[in-house]
C-alpha cells in the first residue's frame, strides 16, 4: 500500500471521530487505531480475530459486601475472563477457588499471561468486565 494512501487515512481520521479504521487491498491490509495512552505505557494489542461468535461472557458481577482479600493485576495489559473466545469463564461469583488456580489472562505486548489466585476462598466479586484495559496494582476480583 502506498504510503500516501496511509498518511491520507491518517489525515482523515484526525479531521473526524472516527477512533478506528482497517483497509485491505488485495493482499496487503493496514490497521489505524486511535488508542488513548497513559504517560510511557504502551496500548495492549488487541486479540487476533476470530471466524466464530464468541461465546457470551458474563459481565462485570459484583455481589456481597466486598471486604474479602483483593486480588489485583499484575501489569498492564488486557483483562480476559476466558481462556479463549468461546470458551466458558475461569470463574464465576459464587465459584470455590484454590491458591494457584488460573482465574483469568492479561494480555500484554501479545503474550497470554496467567493471572494465578494467591489465596483459596470463594470468588466474591469481578471487578474489571472481559477485554477491559487494566492498569498495574487494578483489583480485579475479591476473594472470601
Amino acid at each position: 500500500m502506498d504510503i500516501r494512501k496511509v498518511k491520507k487515512l491518517i489525515e482523515l481520521m484526525e479531521e473526524s471521530n472516527i477512533g478506528e479504521i482497517e483497509i485491505r487491498e488485495a493482499e496487503e491490509s493496514v490497521r489505524i487505531s486511535r488508542m488513548p495512552q497513559t504517560a510511557g505505557v504502551m496500548p495492549a494489542a488487541a486479540m487476533p480475530e476470530s471466524t466464530t461468535a464468541p461465546a457470551p461472557v458474563p459481565p462485570v458481577v459484583t455481589a456481597g459486601t466486598k471486604n474479602g482479600h483483593v486480588l489485583r493485576a499484575p501489569m498492564v495489559g488486557t483483562f480476559y475472563i476466558a481462556p479463549s473466545p468461546g470458551s466458558p469463564a475461569f470463574m464465576e461469583v459464587g465459584g470455590r477457588v484454590k491458591a494457584g488456580d488460573v482465574v483469568c489472562i492479561i494480555e500484554s505486548m501479545k503474550m497470554m499471561n496467567q493471572v494465578k489466585s494467591d489465596r483459596s476462598g470463594v470468588i466474591e466479586a469481578i471487578l474489571v468486565a472481559n477485554e477491559q484495559a487494566v492498569e498495574f496494582d487494578q483489583p480485579l476480583f475479591t476473594i472470601v
